[in-house]
């Protein structure tokens, strides 16, 4: 099969002038891309570093054959005998399958059952707390033909077990008694409140709250391979080929070598625009609107695995290594990710982009060969019988032309067509470059303390169990302070 393309030219000063990166300056910083590509390696071989570190997602792609083919036959026993499946989850339980949907589906695959060719409409919740959308979803399906996959770790996170309660008492009400059997719960292995839930149901039923398990050391926004998978089943999509382009993408991007490892490539050029060029803007713009939700998951994944507020130190010791926050070395550090997708917002953002501030890289995706292409007709003007795809290709260049005459870095990655293959690629290809760009910065890419702070305000608020007395003291000695003044 053909390779996914990138082209890194217009990160460079030959076209960016001084706001692109010159081959001294990327030949100097070999030794620590080197570095940071070496100590990576050594994780990834080591199966109890790569649990230990939540490295574990590298080796997704190489989950047992026999197991895949359990998740693949479950998702089309759901398929075929329910016509509509929710699927609860926030974060990477959200945006990863939104974005497996959006790409591999057909545009519209809900509301069209021949685009849908058998396979049930999916709704995703658990993801927001606003009501309107779960109520609407009550309304208007029908109980009895409604699946339910729930998909958290801890079963705790606030949005997720908010819906699940909801759900089954739904399911209750419209099924009856064995309403968990309309469920299945992708969780913890071991452990957990969801977990628990699920082995007292089981307990009683073999057949209520089915599960299947998040894999330790794999975090929530690099687990698409993982929790993503009975999703891409019971849409129809092939496990094993999504799998086969994330391996091969895994080999690629394992070679040491500057020049040959892409995401080692496009971390490197990333941080040198973000510290030496003062570029702190990530703009993700794939020219497909069914790469849009692709875009959404990676903001997750760059915002939340290199947004830190401490370096990290690496502590040795039997044999295994841990990651700790240095408290000592405050680096706020992290690029600022922003999703938008062409040719749509080029009448808006792109204004910004071409006059505004110097300070963003855009990454352009494209897709060479589309599904399905229109063909305008013949009307004697200027886009006569041109097809919309060529219309596409041909503002992308310009997009890409327009910023490098205002010295505007950006780069491209050509996808050669998209299917569940290059698309499993694709993300791989993220989290990779992710893992060596936190590497680069010096900071722990696969945790996500900042993210606590909410949650821990929420559940001192709501009287939660088990609050730390420091937390407590935390939120009632620091309240946001309000003058009249200012509230109009």
């Amino acid at each position: 099969m053909r390779k996914i393309g990138f082209d890194f030219n217009n990160m460079m000063d030959y076209n960016a002038g001084r706001h692109g990166i010159t081959a001294g300056e990327l030949r100097a910083y070999a030794p620590k891309a080197g570095q940071a590509f070496r100590h990576i390696a050594s994780v990834l071989k080591d199966s109890k570093k790569r649990v230990a570190l939540s490295l574990e997602w590298a080796n997704l792609p190489f989950q047992d054959k026999v197991s895949i083919a359990a998740i693949q036959k479950l998702g089309e026993e759901i398929a075929e005998k329910y016509e509509n499946v929710v699927s609860l989850g926030i974060g990477g339980s959200y945006l990863g399958i939104k974005a497996a949907q959006d790409a591999l589906q057909p545009p519209y695959y809900n509301d069209f059952p021949a685009l849908r060719k058998g396979s049930p409409r999916i709704f995703f919740e658990g993801n927001n707390l606003d009501p309107e959308t779960l109520s609407s979803l009550f309304a208007n399906l029908n109980p009895k033909k409604t699946f339910i996959v729930v998909i958290s770790k801890s079963g705790e996170t606030t949005e997720t077990k908010a819906a699940l309660e909801l759900a089954e008492a739904w399911l209750r009400k419209g099924v009856g008694p064995k309403f968990a059997r309309q469920i299945v719960a992708v969780t913890g292995p071991s452990s957990g409140a969801l977990r628990e839930k699920v082995s007292a149901a089981s307990a009683k039923d073999s057949l209520a709250y089915r599960s299947l398990p998040l894999l330790e050391g794999v975090g929530g926004r690099f687990s698409e391979l993982n929790m993503g998978l009975l999703h891409l089943a019971i849409t129809g999509v092939k496990i094993k080929e999504v799998l086969k382009g994330a391996g091969a993408m895994a080999k690629i991007c394992g070679q040491a070598g500057l020049l040959k490892n892409p995401a080692l490539l496009y971390a490197v050029l990333s941080v040198l625009e973000f510290k030496k060029k003062g570029k702190p803007v990530s703009i993700i713009m794939p020219f497909s609107e069914q790469l849009k939700s692709t875009a959404d998951w990676y903001i997750q994944l760059l915002a939340e695995s290199t947004g830190k507020k401490y370096a990290r130190k690496v502590v040795l010791g039997e044999g295994l290594e841990r990651w700790v926050e240095d408290r000592s070395r405050v680096l706020n550090t992290g690029r600022t990710p922003v999703a938008a997708r062409g040719t749509n917002d080029l009448h808006s953002i792109q204004q910004n982009n071409i006059e505004g501030r110097n300070d963003k890289v855009v990454t352009f995706i494209r897709v060479e060969k589309v599904r399905r292409d229109l063909k305008l007709p013949e009307s004697g003007d200027f886009l006569s019988g041109r097809k919309l795809s060529e219309l596409l290709k041909t503002a992308q260049e310009g997009t890409a032309w327009a910023l490098i005459r205002e010295e505007r870095p950006n780069c491209a990655i050509s996808l050669p067509e998209l299917n569940a293959y290059y698309w499993g690629a694709l993300l791989f290809f993220f989290e990779m470059a992710t893992a060596y760009e936190g590497e680069l910065l010096g900071i722990n890419a696969f945790n996500q303390p900042g993210v606590e702070s909410y949650k821990n305000y929420m559940f001192h608020k709501l009287k939660k169990p088990g609050i730390s007395k420091a937390v407590a003291e935390e939120i009632e000695r620091n309240p946001v302070r309000k003058s009249r003044r200012y509230m109009l």
